[in-house]
């Protein structure tokens, strides 16, 4: 039986709520809901659970291909949040044209802030210190010593100064930078110091020592590390890329790796996976890693919190955290 929650205005909190983690491992979850288990399975073909026009709230698979996270929306008819389990959303934002009016899309802000900026630091000091080539002199048994830059005493400039652009700045501090510039969308100050707009990013460029990716994934990002971008960066500067793919030119990255001007430690790339092939993997100077800036033991209780404090608020009626977008409103992306 469909759930008509426009003529019940109870019927959303008594409806079906879909959650990529079993119901019976999240403590606190409030009662009312009729909460499924799915997660798509591992190869995309898992059943649903039940009649996905049911489903008023709708948790997103996380770490699953593209097409298992978004195929049920075109039948949610009844849906009225869609709640991811990653910072970024760019992914359901392609979809939502299938999506009814009137559904808040949230993202999961606090969830991903101490694993990506533990990731974004690590990618920051393995590249300056030279840990690669540690490994690779290891590996041959080789003890092959180096001089390297130390973090101390570097510039560093953040680009995209949200939850987990300041988590960064939160780790960078004991390390004795001289500075951290940072960038965001828009202007503000903060209590570590002003946040600069992305129209003044060509003037703080060539100041940084190493520039730090943190920003989402929008019309506005996407091939925003382009060849001007690079060839303001300083020589010698280190790139770490820890957003998304598409924010970066990767054309335009390999000819500054192939030149040695600059290196870069990427989680993300652009295509992703990283076929087998690919001039990035042997590019000089670049350091990969798998897109693992989210997925550690500091993820699930993190995931679990929100989400047993996102269906509070949605069966008491309360405003819902971290709404990127209500669908239909004139400022959807």
């Amino acid at each position: 039986m469909t759930a008509d929650v426009t003529a019940d205005p109870t019927a959303d909190v008594t409806a079906d709520v879909w959650l990529p983690i079993p119901p019976d491992e999240i403590e606190g979850l409030p009662q009312g809901p009729n909460y499924l288990f799915w997660d798509g399975g591992e190869d995309g073909t898992q059943p649903y659970p039940g009649d996905p026009e049911d489903c008023v709230l709708y948790v997103v698979p996380y770490m699953k291909r593209w097409p298992v996270k978004v195929n049920p929306l075109e039948h949610m008819r009844n849906l009225r949040v869609i709640q991811t389990l990653t910072a970024g959303v760019d992914d359901v934002l392609a979809r939502l044209s299938a999506v009814a009016p009137g559904v808040q899309l949230c993202n999961a802000r606090g969830v991903h802030e101490a694993s990506t900026a533990e990731l974004a630091l690590t990618l920051t000091l393995a590249s300056l210190r030279g840990i690669p080539d540690f490994v690779r002199a290891q590996q041959q048994e080789r003890w092959q010593g180096a001089f390297r830059p130390a973090l101390a005493d570097r510039t560093v400039l953040i680009v995209g100064y949200g939850a987990i652009g300041a988590a960064i700045e939160d780790r960078l501090v004991p390390f004795e930078v001289a500075r951290v510039a940072r960038v965001a969308r828009s202007e503000r100050t903060t209590a570590r110091g002003p946040v600069h707009p992305l129209t003044e990013l060509s003037a703080l460029l060539p100041q940084a020592d190493v520039v730090i990716l943190s920003t989402p994934l929008t019309e506005q990002t996407k091939g925003l590390v382009n060849a001007d971008f690079l060839a303001r960066m300083k020589d010698g500067a280190l790139l770490v890329n820890v957003a998304r793919g598409g924010v970066v030119d990767t054309k335009a990255l390999l000819a500054e790796l192939d030149s040695g001007r600059i290196t870069a430690a990427l989680d993300v790339t652009d295509p992703e996976p990283l076929p087998p092939g690919h001039p990035l993997w042997r590019a000089p100077g670049v350091l990969i890693s798998p897109h693992v800036g989210g997925p550690t033991s500091a993820f699930l209780p993190r995931a679990k919190r929100l989400l047993v404090d996102q269906l509070g608020r949605f069966v008491n009626r309360e405003p819902l955290r971290n709404v990127v977008l209500t669908t239909g409103e004139t400022d959807d992306a």
